[in-house]
């Protein structure tokens, strides 16, 4: 009952607070008085939550906000997405902690080519990197393959300080970050001296036919159309890639067509291949994050709107003879 209800009765007050219902606690019993659909969704919920604990899980505030969520805006039950064990590594499990996660791992596992794409913080590369690493312990693939292109907003490889590796080495760091949450960092180093493990930039698969691997592809919002078409046809037998960024944060050149934008025309229903869209409600980083992506979202799409019409009076002026 502590589990369900929280230190200090932290989760039930954000049940009561989502609730138009009155939620009363005696020992091992819930008692739930309001209007039958409120009153039916608690009790949905509460069971869902137990189920959460059963299986293993753990309840936060912010997995019961999601609970919430789930059970009022899709038909999916929160226990299935909240207790689906995708990786359990040096003392804790990573489980998907939204319905769209869950969709985008779950498609992992049944699709050859995958993308996700989504807004920052909804762990498009983390889950990713999971799902990689929970192959290479199957045995299912050889090798795991971490790749992003070498590119910044404002910045290039040749201003900064240091060799080729030293130059290249912050932008692949991130990768480096999330492959030590899932693996005994003092084993990395024999993987990756041994090619088991390999995090390389994107112009490095030029040329390479990748087999018995599983790879990923990180910002992949900063490759060009031309390389976009390169990864992809790097694909050998028994390997699964995963594509995976943000459309919204492009750092290219301008006048340089993000692959991501343009592979979703390009590659739109082929079979085995599956795009998965996250969107500020997956984004699990602090609530500010979700925030701030609507906000840009907003801002972005007033700016578009008004820019239109100036667009349009332009191509008219260009006609007049």
């Amino acid at each position: 009952m502590v589990s369900l209800l929280g230190s200090r009765d932290e989760l039930l007050r954000v049940i009561e607070g989502a609730f138009k219902a009155d939620i009363h606690v005696r020992g091992n019993e819930i008692t739930v008085t309001g209007s039958p659909d409120e009153s039916g969704t608690v009790v949905r919920l509460f069971e869902e939550l137990v189920e959460v604990l059963r299986s293993g899980g753990e309840l936060t505030p912010d997995a019961v906000e999601r609970s919430i969520a789930m059970l009022r805006m899709t038909s999916d039950r929160p226990a299935e997405v909240l207790s689906l064990d995708i990786l359990s590594s040096r003392g804790r499990t990573i489980r998907p902690k939204t319905v769209n996660q869950k969709r985008y791992v779950d498609a992992i596992d049944q699709h050859t080519v995958v993308f996700g794409i989504g807004p920052a913080g909804t762990g498009k590369t983390y889950l990713a990197m999971a799902k990689a690493v929970r192959a290479l312990q199957e045995k299912r693939v050889n090798r795991i393959i971490l790749t992003r292109p070498a590119v910044e907003a404002g910045e290039r490889l040749g201003f900064l300080p240091g060799t080729l590796y030293e130059k290249i080495d912050p932008y692949l760091r991130p990768l480096y970050d999330a492959l030590h949450d899932m693996v005994d960092p003092d084993s990395i180093p024999k993987l990756m001296a041994a090619g088991t493990i390999e995090v390389a930039p994107l112009a490095y698969m030029r040329g390479r036919t990748l087999n018995d691997a599983f790879i990923i592809l990180d910002e992949a919002q900063n490759s060009s159309a031309e390389q976009m078409k390169m990864f992809l046809t790097r694909l050998g037998f028994n390997s699964k890639i995963v594509v995976t960024g943000d459309v919204t944060q492009v750092d290219l050149p301008s006048g340089t067509v993000s692959g991501l934008r343009v592979v979703q025309e390009i590659l739109d229903g082929i079979p085995d291949i599956h795009f998965s869209r996250l969107t500020s409600s997956d984004v699990v980083r602090h609530k500010l994050v979700s925030e701030i992506v609507d906000a840009y979202g907003r801002y972005d799409a007033t700016r578009q709107a008004s820019q239109e019409p100036k667009a349009i009076q332009q191509q008219r002026g260009k006609r007049r003879p």
